[in-house]
């Protein structure tokens, strides 16, 4: 796919590669996608759609966002006094995932239960949802061609949001993918 990135929309990418991160975050057992959340505002209460849930065995959730593989979509290729800084589509995605997270603390009980209610058939027998500080995962763009500023510069990035367990290229998935086949094959 990552060969011919433009013949495929979001949602394909999507769902090709929610698969791959269920087997790199075994802790996750349970993906929901497109789920009804509600984010109380100030002027009322809307009603939001994340694209991917994710929910841990102990009913803990997360969210996922999941980008097409952009090339220029992380750093910029100029720098702003000595460094390079996010492009408009990373910092975008970062303040949709951090509202997102936002609004599910929000809701919080009320949201566990309309969680755990709306997805009671695909759950286990008194496997309820619970919504605790979640924590996000964005998944977007390439890096093949970052220079190696670049990519420092994108680490530091990375490591500014802390509430986001990880923002990852396409190019770091296949990585990260390749290493977990390896450690399987020497079981």
């Amino acid at each position: 796919m990552l060969k011919d990135e433009n013949q495929y929309n979001e949602h394909q990418w999507q769902e090709e590669i929610l698969q791959i991160i269920l087997l790199l975050y075994p802790k996750y057992i349970f993906a929901f996608k497109s789920v009804p959340i509600q984010a109380k505002l100030a002027d009322g209460i809307r009603d939001k759609q994340l694209d991917f849930l994710l929910v841990d065995s102990n009913g803990y959730v997360d969210v996922i966002e999941i980008k097409k593989p952009f090339e220029n979509a992380i750093m910029t290729k100029g720098v702003y006094r000595e460094n390079y800084i996010p492009l408009r589509e990373l910092s975008g995605t970062v303040m949709q995932i951090e509202k997102y997270i936002y609004y599910l603390n929000r809701w919080s009980l009320e949201g566990e239960k309309f969680l755990s209610t709306k997805y009671k058939t695909q759950l286990p027998e008194g496997f309820d949802i619970k919504i605790a500080n979640p924590s996000g995962v964005i998944i977007m763009g390439r890096e093949n061609n970052l220079s190696p500023g670049q990519k420092d510069d994108f680490e530091v990035v990375k490591r500014k949001y802390k509430n986001i367990v990880d923002i990852i290229t396409y190019d770091n998935l296949l990585e990260r993918l390749q290493f977990t086949i390896e450690q399987i094959r020497k079981i």
